[in-house]
């Protein structure tokens, strides 16, 4: 299965799918750690682009036809991106799951992205105005939504798993 968790910076999605996948044995793909291990190796002459999310379906895709789960954690913004995620389940024949991570609280997630720290050595986290700017797309019909303004950490993923088990929400392209 592949589980695909987006939202915006501070939203609680790393978290979040951190204690997902600790309590699944899932294998835990970060975008914003392969983005910036690229921007580390030196050889970029310009911004990162595509080339985190393009290095992750292909880690994820490896991962999923070795039999395991995968957690991908990105703040997946496009249509677009979310729709690669869905292709890589698809080709390797294996469910997806689609889960927004949302903040509906202003005030708080504002805090949360001013006063949060960086885990990833010599990633520069974004500014509230970077966040509020960003170019992000409606969902439409996500299958799950999680709204950290109103549930913590282990509630939210006692209610993931619960709907991961009953299968509710799996779907292939």
């Amino acid at each position: 299965m592949l589980i695909i968790f987006g939202g915006l910076p501070g939203s609680g999605k790393t978290t979040i799918s951190r204690a997902l996948a600790r309590e699944l044995g899932a294998v835990y793909l970060r975008v914003d750690t392969i983005e910036q291990n690229i921007r580390a190796s030196g050889m970029l002459s310009s911004q990162v682009g595509p080339a985190g999310y393009m290095v992750g379906y292909g880690v994820a895709e490896d991962n999923l036809a070795l039999g395991k789960i995968v957690v991908a954690d990105s703040v997946n913004p496009l249509k677009v991106t979310r729709d690669a995620w869905l292709s890589v389940a698809a080709r390797s024949g294996v469910p997806a799951v689609e889960i927004e991570i949302i903040c509906s609280d202003r005030d708080e997630h504002r805090r949360r992205v001013e006063t949060r720290a960086s885990d990833i050595p010599g990633l520069v986290k974004p500014r509230w105005e970077d966040v509020t700017a960003r170019d992000y797309e409606d969902w439409g019909q996500s299958p799950i939504t999680i709204d950290t303004a109103k549930q913590g950490v282990d509630e939210a993923v006692v209610a993931l798993l619960s709907k991961l088990e009953t299968g509710r929400y799996q779907k292939t392209r």
